[in-house]
């Protein structure tokens, strides 16, 4: 797929690894458009990028969702790739009873799966009539082993994985729309601060992968660690009858 003069929306885009792939897609001569909640935030991001607009609003919340849609579908004609990268995690200790476990699985599973699937058919119209395009989801290395830290969060990148592979196998006969995966080990960012994100890999590490894979229609895209254990576990999945 070309990496130049696409039309790129990118949720969760004004920091972190959004913001690191804002800033590649940008300086190869994409029009970018990011998101995020905090208009702060977006307006700061927006200083450090060219060629780069942006949308406010909360992808979680369906009335943001159906608001971000409208707009690009109505303003945005070219737009033919759509990065679904926000995200939200919580350490959940399941064996605290006053923990609110099931609140924090809630608003993950809202966040990393439910929004995901409900954003993409409401732009699945718009990239269907593109001669070019694609859906790129953010998922996690935690879709391959869950951990007592991350347990809920790892159940809705699995889930987003899961509805990733089906979305794939539902347009594999279209050979104008792709659906790219991408893994990312743990990222020194601010959304993983508080899990040791200080010791992970920089965010543009994700942007530079994500970067060649699109040219080479590479659709799986393990980054960092993910790359040594998705040489084990897809070669087997992809036997399993789908």
């Amino acid at each position: 797929m070309k990496t130049t003069e696409n039309t790129i929306f990118i949720s969760g885009g004004s920091a972190g690894i959004g913001l690191e792939i804002a800033k590649k897609f940008s300086e190869a001569g994409n029009k970018v458009i990011i998101n995020g909640r905090d208009n702060e935030r977006l307006q700061n991001a927006l200083k450090q990028l060219d060629n780069v607009t942006a949308i406010q609003g909360d992808l979680s919340v369906k009335e943001d969702r159906l608001k971000i849609a409208e707009e690009l579908n109505s303003n945005h004609p070219t737009l033919n790739i759509i990065i679904n990268n926000a995200g939200a995690a919580f350490i959940n200790d399941l064996s605290d009873v006053n923990n609110n476990s099931a609140e924090k699985a809630y608003q993950e599973m809202n966040t990393n799966y439910i929004s995901v699937i409900d954003f993409t058919s409401a732009m699945l119209p718009k990239l269907l009539k593109q001669k070019e395009a694609a859906i790129i989801n953010v998922s996690s290395i935690a879709v391959f082993r869950s951990n007592k830290y991350l347990p809920t969060y790892s159940a809705s990148k699995a889930a987003l994985h899961s509805y990733t592979q089906g979305l794939r196998d539902t347009f594999a006969e279209n050979e104008n729309l792709h659906i790219y995966e991408v893994y990312p080990p743990l990222v020194n960012t601010d959304f993983s601060a508080e899990i040791g994100g200080a010791s992970g890999i920089p965010p543009a590490e994700v942007a530079d992968e994500l970067f060649v894979a699109l040219s080479k229609n590479q659709f799986e895209v393990p980054v960092g660690d993910s790359k040594k254990i998705h040489e084990l576990v897809n070669p087997i999945s992809d036997q399993v009858p789908h």
